[in-house]
């Protein structure tokens, strides 16, 4: 039944309007791929990208476009009616470089080199891709569509952008989620890692390297406790992993350091693995600092533990009407639909019960999250037209689903 949807979908004369359209402006996408890298997004700093990309919504002629509270550029297909079912289509606009990274972009014909390259610029010309397509063709669609250049899915950015356009409070009732992220041809999301993150900070009296050397390091405590939590024995499935990310402490070589601080980055597949990771730091963290106190009247080191990002661990069933959607129409393009699990803006909306995948925007990448990240174009057509007609699809199961 959903591979029939989608070789009728596949027949209609606006769709293959829209697949022409990106056929011929592989430039125009290139165009915009660039200039998206030259305009840098740290984590919550991404209001130069948006503005950018609200007057490119605008020049497509998207409805009711604007920047958020939260930083989101969004924008409709059509001028949106309250209570209306509505598919979202999302690129995340920020990426993990701080500010002051040097951007060094390099281009050679299909090829883009430089921070953010592929993620997630791949994505986010993708967006605008499908948006742009749309309205040249006069695409028709049940459900409207809600475009969304959102912030926050980075770093420390703990999903606050997708977490924003989901609030229940804007009576926006999405019935499907798609996250445009990264490259691939055949790849989609359908297991969300979850994921806690936390800021670690020991801090003691400090001292003199040698006349004060009987006090409490905050820094080798720090460092007993990180090995304590690698040394558990954490399963091979369901996955779990541990991570320091970054570690700071002390000013002098001469000077035991008055504080230690450490970012920790806990994953699983698993939500009561994940806990049992959090339980493992916690524990670490405090039975190290007890032993740093032990020959002391008073605790001269102290910790504290302050949270810093959660993202819910969820999965998409194997029987969702989404991932049917997905694999008829990668039997329509002769594509392999190769399911993997990661972490993504389609945690959050598959947490709460939302349909949501996660889908490649084509071409090939390497060096993720590296200043030498880069990105070839080379089959992006192919994978816009997968995500063109899966979002085709779930507007017509949209209003199919608003009418039973």
């Amino acid at each position: 039944m959903s591979y029939q949807r989608i070789v009728r979908l596949a027949a209609r004369r606006d769709v293959h309007a829209a697949f022409h359209w990106m056929h011929l402006q592989e430039p125009r996408l290139r165009q915009w791929h660039r200039a998206l890298m030259e305009i840098p997004a740290p984590p919550f700093s991404e209001e130069a990208r948006a503005r950018w990309m609200l007057e490119r919504m605008r020049e497509l002629g998207l409805a009711a476009t604007s920047i958020d509270r939260e930083g989101n550029a969004i924008g409709y297909l059509r001028e949106p009616v309250a209570g209306e079912p509505l598919v979202l289509l999302s690129a995340h606009i920020d990426t993990v470089f701080p500010a002051g990274t040097p951007l060094n972009i390099t281009e050679e014909d299909a090829l883009l080199t430089g921070p953010g390259a592929c993620d997630n610029a791949a994505g986010v010309t993708a967006l605008l891709a499908i948006a742009a397509a749309l309205r040249h063709a006069n695409v028709e669609t049940g459900a409207n569509i809600l475009f969304a250049a959102n912030v926050g899915e980075e770093a420390e950015g703990n999903l606050r952008g997708m977490r924003y356009l989901l609030l229940p409070a804007h009576g926006r009732r999405i019935a499907f989620a798609v996250a445009l992220e990264g490259s691939g041809n055949e790849t989609v999301v359908t297991r969300a890692l979850g994921s806690r993150r936390f800021r670690v900070t020991l801090q003691g009296p400090g001292g003199h390297a040698w006349s004060d050397a009987s006090l409490p390091n905050p820094a080798a405590v720090m460092a007993q406790a990180i090995t304590t939590l690698y040394a558990c024995d954490w399963p091979a499935y369901p996955r779990t992993t541990i991570n320091v990310g970054a570690l700071e402490s002390g000013g002098s070589v001469t000077a035991i350091p008055e504080s230690a601080t450490a970012l920790f980055d806990l994953r699983s597949v698993d939500a009561t693995e994940l806990l049992r990771a959090e339980v493992a730091l916690f524990r670490a963290v405090e039975d190290a600092v007890i032993a740093a106190n032990v020959k002391y009247d008073k605790p001269l080191l102290r910790s504290t533990i302050e949270s810093i990002g959660e993202r819910p661990a969820a999965e998409l069933a194997d029987d969702s009407p989404l991932l049917a959607i997905v694999r008829s129409v990668d039997r329509h393009l002769a594509m392999r639909t190769s399911e993997c699990t990661a972490s993504t803006d389609a945690n959050l909306p598959l947490s709460l019960g939302v349909q949501a995948i996660a889908i490649g925007a084509g071409g090939r990448s390497g060096g993720i999250h590296t200043t030498h990240e880069w990105y070839d174009a080379t089959g992006r057509e192919l994978a816009l037209r997968r995500v063109l007609l899966v979002l085709l699809d779930c507007c017509d199961l949209a209003v199919e689903a608003e009418a039973l």
